[in-house]
């Protein structure tokens, strides 16, 4: 692994490529990496692949703890869930090594422990914070196809909120008094290595967070021409702005050429050329178009890599142009016209009988097609009741009114 250099400039400009099962995730995510390691600056492709992207770079790709050099400026690394529920558990096992004495309990070894369901999400986010505490210039991550990817994009923020509520922050005080609190109560409390294993987890998963959210992260979907994949984009678009995600390129991939003689190829380049007319009506400049050349055989090795590279340069300024920002959602102040604030969430392409709306507390329960989201509300709208919500243009206006006891009242 490369040696570590202090960062100056923050998060590093990060491109999440996922999409459609089978659409080239893979040699798109490692194209795109070599194009910004032959830019200049350090460049970490990170995949999620079981396979890794070793048979397309043309080298061995080893486990994300030690990412190997593919190129000059180019690292690679592979997320091993096997690993990750080792060591985990293994830790675990350490912490708890006085309670499982005194039951009698038998140790695992670390050659015991295998993959389980569920840990390949997990080990995907440590390794996006490690990477993120990388000194890495641009970041590249071969994430899982399209819809696994939104639900681990959005588990960091699900995950912090489920610890901030079985263990709130305030209570983390009451551990200096744990052993008084214990005799007052008659049972025991929960003992100080839990809160510390929580307020670690939240850190861990605040980084990553911030990474996902960062105004140099944007996602960049990948999709072979055709009527499945159009359903699959469509399906998550839904999540994509609830999420508040940024889309930096929709790579239409396996692009045909459309000068053939062949009648049946020409058939086939015809069928891509009107989706990607229908694409490029459709979703516009908010999820910019680039077709990818069919080489007329599987990418392999960074001669292939090069030749698709051009229509692949992440920007360096993490600028998706008109794309959607992360998290863009503002409050409109019309108390002097009608009485409201009004909170505006862009939904792009949503549609209203998919939308759910449900205030509790402090927070907002919504729901777009498959997919939810629970928002704290801003301070301000604390204080008010809702009063309605409509859907125009793809953005989502939620109406409320303040209360008159809670509103702090002007002379």
């Amino acid at each position: 692994m490369p040696p570590s250099r202090a960062r100056t400039a923050g998060l590093p400009r990060t491109v999440l490529v996922t999409g459609p099962g089978g659409a080239g995730r893979t040699t798109v995510a490692a194209a795109t990496a070599l194009a910004a390691a032959r830019r200049g600056g350090r460049t970490l492709l990170l995949s999620a692949d079981p396979a890794g992207p070793g048979a397309v770079l043309g080298v061995t790709v080893p486990v994300a703890v030690e990412p190997a050099e593919a190129a000059p400026g180019l690292w690679a690394a592979r997320v091993d869930p096997a690993d990750y529920v080792r060591a985990e558990f293994l830790t675990l096992q350490e912490r708890a090594a006085t309670a499982l004495d005194m039951l009698g309990a038998r140790r695992l070894d670390g050659e015991e422990l295998t993959e389980l369901p569920g840990s390949d999400q997990f080990a995907l986010l440590q390794a996006l914070r490690r990477a993120s505490a990388g000194d890495w210039d641009t970041l590249v991550v071969d994430l899982p196809p399209l819809r696994d990817a939104l639900s681990v994009l959005a588990l960091p923020e699900r995950l912090r909120r489920l610890l901030a509520r079985l263990l709130p922050a305030e209570r983390q005080a009451a551990r200096a008094l744990r052993p008084m609190m214990a005799q007052l109560a008659g049972v025991p409390m929960p003992a100080g290595w839990l809160y510390g294993a929580a307020a670690r987890r939240d850190e861990e998963l605040a980084a990553v967070q911030a990474l996902i959210g960062a105004p140099g992260t944007t996602v960049r979907l990948v999709a072979e021409p055709g009527p499945a994949a159009g359903d699959a984009l469509r399906r998550a678009r839904d999540g994509i702005g609830l999420y508040g995600l940024r889309v930096d390129a929709l790579v239409a991939n396996k692009v045909l050429p459309t000068e053939s003689s062949d009648v049946w190829l020409a058939t086939l380049a015809a069928q891509q050329q009107k989706c990607l007319d229908e694409w490029g009506a459709e979703y516009g400049p908010a999820w910019p178009l680039r077709p990818v050349r069919h080489l007329g055989r599987d990418p392999r090795g960074p001669h292939d890599l090069a030749d698709l590279a051009p229509d692949l340069v992440p920007d360096p300024a993490g600028e998706p142009g008109t794309a959607v920002s992360a998290d863009p959602w503002w409050v409109e102040d019309r108390r002097e016209e009608d009485g409201l604030l009004v909170w505006a969430l862009p939904l792009p392409g949503a549609v209203k009988a998919d939308v759910g709306l449900v205030r509790r507390g402090d927070e907002l329960l919504l729901t777009v097609g498959p997919f939810h989201r629970i928002l704290p509300l801003p301070g301000a709208l604390r204080r008010c009741t809702v009063t309605g919500a409509a859907l125009t243009e793809g953005v989502l206006k939620v109406r409320f009114t303040p209360e008159p006891g809670l509103w702090p009242r002007t002379p």
